[in-house]
This record gives C-alpha cells, structure tokens and sequence, in this order.
C-alpha cells in the first residue's frame, strides 16, 4: 500500500499542493501534521509509523517534510527500512525501491555518520582545551576546603551525631557524605 505523508508549517497553512502530488503519486492513505518541524512530537508521523507494515511504500512531496534535520531523517528512514517500508520522495527523485535510491539513502546515513564523528571530535578537542587551561567540567565540590572534610569525617565518626544531623549541618547529601568518608577510608588488605 502506498501511504502519504504531508507536513504543514503553521505560515503555510495549505496542504493542497503536497496532497495532490501525493494522490497523483498512487497513495492510498494519508497521514499529516500541521506544526513546525522543529517540534519533536508529531501524532501523524507517529499514526503512520504505528500503520504501515512490511512492503508498503511511504511517500512524501520533499525530504524535509518527514524530517527537518539530517539526523531526524536518517532514524526515520532507518525505521521503515527496519520495518521493511520503501520510501519515496517525489521532488528529489528518491526511491529505495530502486537500486540508486538505495544508494542515496545509503550516502546520506554515511553524511549523518560522519557528521556525528566531527562534532565528538570537536567536543572532545574543546574539552582537551578547556583541562589544558585547568578548567574541569562538572559540579563544584560542596566541600571545597580539607578542613571540612575532615570536620565530615570527624563528625562521622563520632556516635552521637545521625547522619541526618551531619547531613544538614554541613549542607550535604547523604551520598556526598559517604563518598568522603569513603574515601577517607584505607582499602582493606588481604592477609
């Protein structure tokens, strides 16, 4: 079964034009969202993906009406073909039920991989920078200083205070308070 899909941005409130691309194009059934593509949430995509089954064709009027981002396209696309769902889009002549349309799909997932590798590579670059100038990422100790640890560790160890005691005295969670007493704590040795 050929199913369409039509994708609406709130300025072009008309779907016409997609709708007869897509009748002319065979489809069967339709499904459509009438919201920007930035949106995540998208109950007619979600409507179709929930409907087609495996040797239906899903076809839409352009790419960027299934998806606005590379990545967004390529897990769609990765979907139906999971599935065993052909995709057709009318305006760029892309048809995985052919050999070529194949083939562009396939470059496309190799563009999205590659990509996803620059920008970890740019990431971590920046990371390596930002320790090289003594910047470490993540929350600040609540501790800061070696003598409240150790005023922690004391009052740990010490019986007559509970731990919640301990906990609101020195402003910290239960865990915090754990993990510097453990790491006060000598490994065990074996004998």
């Amino acid at each position: 079964m050929k199913v369409g899909y039509i994708r609406v941005s709130k300025q072009e409130q008309n779907e016409a034009l997609q709708r007869d691309a897509l009748k002319e194009a065979g489809c069967e059934k339709y499904f459509s969202d009438k919201i920007t593509g930035s949106k995540f949430e998208r109950k007619g995509l979600e409507k179709l993906l929930a409907f087609v089954r495996p040797g239906d064709t899903v076809i839409v009027w352009k790419l960027d009406r299934l998806g606005r981002s590379l990545k967004d396209l390529i897990e769609t696309l990765n979907i139906l073909k999971n599935r065993g769902v052909d995709f057709i889009s009318l305006t760029e002549k892309i048809d995985t039920t052919t050999p070529g349309g194949k083939l562009i799909f396939h470059l496309m997932g190799a563009l999205a991989e590659f990509e996803r590798d620059l920008i970890r590579e740019r990431t971590n670059a920046g990371l390596t920078a930002a320790r090289a100038r003594g910047r470490v990422g993540g929350r600040p100790k609540r501790l800061a200083t070696n003598g409240k640890v150790a005023l922690a560790r004391r009052l740990f160890a010490d019986p007559h205070h509970s731990i919640p005691e301990i906990c609101s005295t020195l402003g910290i969670s239960r865990s915090t308070l754990y993990r510097y007493v453990k790491e006060a704590t000598p490994p065990a040795s074996d004998p």
